[in-house]
């Protein structure tokens, strides 16, 4: 019941809005479930099954109301190495029978994360590393429209860089175009909001150039659309253990990735919407949608962070964008491709170049200077790690940068300040966390061959925080003892007592009960 009067609530504030942008998102698609389907080395359809059955599961499942989920070229460039050492191994047109079969692989690793509430983990990505993740996705949402811009582009995900460009009239009919485009996209809001701009925009292109007869790439130029309802069929490989061991590999690949572009984009759109998305529930319907997808022969996908800001940005909100994207683009499918296959390749492409300009985040230029050194280091290297790797790689760089910088610059805060007590002993002082990066410096701190009998560690001001604390402590207390003295531990927080108890004889040192630490001061002193 109360999953039913959340969805609900928000499947729609505003079902017009909600309409007119999933008619524009599902356009916007169109194109790039093609050309991610061309760069996985499957068949057109199969990309757009799959943008067609992820957007219509997370739509009506997902903890991101608004979110638009589809076939993603993060996905695709790991996909196309899946298909191409199938049909090596195992015989032409293998290769997308085992995509099907690892992409229910995918989505039942996605399930088990969102079961295992994993989602919560997306807390630790440092703010730097989000900017580097839309930074770096703006940047190859703009490198993918590039090849639009030649005759012809070779293979690969830099092909564009070797490929021929336009020149001539048929250059300045497509930049004119994408340049129409983007005018009326910034500028109709400024006379009215009654229609989503990007919508109204591809449609005036498109009967600019049908009108005029003008000689520029249309959808259709890329591939035929035209389909009919995808058909429920188990994927064609055999069930052993060989299988599971091959597919195996991507899966966790592909489901790892996805999963976390699809949480990064629910943190994104939470920001932009100024609401809070629900990331365990996205992992279980991003699982549940690939698992149907691979069942209807498509090839999976996740969140999309360039289409859900076409989508946001258009007013739709609700859970009803992503229903109607889905629909439409399956309704295109079915009835319409041959009026789909007329729209310019140039509106399209000039609304993503919209979203690239919306999506990179500008101020990060102006931050870089006044932020410290190493977060700018950690969004410049996410960007670009981003841009020539995958968003896996690079997310899960920029985080064990951030951690290591971390943990480096809390190992040199770690102080130690010494006095001799009215009892003959002698009070050492700890000033910051005691773990794996100041273990050393602490150690250092201690004169066991000139300190009294009775020597007191005051832990107030600090922290024991791991295994490497623990046997820095232990190690300290047999050189104390092999030298004929004693070590005292005072003021332990009850979880660094919880934590010396656990270990047992891995750490034997006196602890002093003390939980009034006005007492103990007392009593030394």
């Amino acid at each position: 019941m109360s999953y039913l009067r959340e969805f609900a609530r928000t499947f729609s504030h505003n079902p017009r809005n909600d309409l007119l942008s999933g008619l524009t998102v599902a356009l916007a698609l169109v194109p790039e479930a093609v050309a991610f389907a061309f760069v996985a080395g499957v068949h057109p359809l199969v990309g757009l099954y799959a943008a067609f059955m992820v957007g219509l599961v997370t739509s009506l499942l997902g903890g991101r109301p608004g979110m638009i989920s589809g076939a993603a070229g993060a996905l695709a460039v790991v996909m196309v190495s899946l298909v191409a050492e199938a049909e090596r191994a195992y015989g032409a047109g293998s290769g997308v029978q085992y995509l099907f079969a690892t992409v229910i692989l995918m989505g039942i690793l996605q399930i088990s994360a969102g079961f295992f509430r994993l989602g919560k983990f997306i807390r630790l990505v440092p703010h730097p590393v989000m900017l580097g993740f839309v930074n770096g996705l703006a940047i190859v949402i703009f490198l993918a429209q590039l090849p639009q811009l030649q005759v012809s582009t070779p293979e690969g995900k830099w092909g564009w860089l070797s490929g021929e460009w336009l020149s001539g009239i048929s250059l300045y009919v497509m930049l004119g175009l994408i340049a129409l485009t983007m005018a009326i996209i910034i500028n109709l809001p400024k006379l009215t909001k009654a229609v989503p701009s990007a919508l109204a925009a591809i449609v005036v292109v498109s009967l600019v150039a049908i009108g005029f007869g003008l000689d520029t790439r249309t959808v259709g130029d890329m591939a035929s659309i035209a389909g009919g309802l995808p058909q429920l069929a188990v994927p064609v490989v055999p069930f052993t253990l060989d299988t599971l061991l091959f597919i195996l590999p991507y899966a966790v690949i592909l489901a790892a990735i996805g999963l976390i572009e699809s949480l990064l984009t629910v943190t994104v759109i939470d920001e932009m919407t100024n609401t809070r998305g629900r990331g365990n529930q996205e992992c279980v319907a991003q699982g549940i949608a690939n698992i149907a997808t691979g069942f209807i022969g498509g090839m999976g996908g996740c969140a999309m962070i360039g289409q859900s800001m076409i989508n946001v940005s258009s007013g739709g909100q609700g859970r009803l964008s992503g229903l109607a994207a889905a629909l439409f683009l399956l309704s295109f499918i079915l009835f319409a491709s041959p009026l789909i296959e007329q729209i310019p390749i140039a509106a399209l492409v000039g609304v993503m170049f919209m979203v690239v300009i919306g999506t990179f985040e500008w101020a990060s230029f102006r931050i870089v200077g006044k932020v410290p050194r190493h977060d700018a280091f950690v969004l410049i290297l996410v960007s670009v790690v981003t841009v020539f790797t995958d968003l896996a790689i690079a997310v899960i760089t920029g985080v064990i940068v951030s951690a290591l910088v971390f943990a480096w610059q809390h190992a040199r805060r770690i102080g130690v300040k010494a006095s001799v007590l009215n009892n003959g002993g002698k009070l050492y002082q700890l000033d910051g966390p005691l773990f794996f990066g100041s273990v050393t410096a602490f150690r250092d701190a201690f004169d066991v061959q000139n300190d009294p009998e009775q020597v007191y560690i005051d832990f107030a001001s600090s922290r024991v925080c791991d295994h490497s604390a623990l046997e820095a402590i232990d190690t300290l207390a047999d050189r104390y003892q092999e030298a004929g003295k004693q070590l005292h531990l005072l003021h332990l927080s009850e979880e660094c007592r919880g934590l010396l108890k656990k270990a047992g004889s891995l750490c034997e040192v006196n602890v002093i009960e003390d939980p009034r630490y006005r007492l103990a001061v007392d009593e030394l002193s």
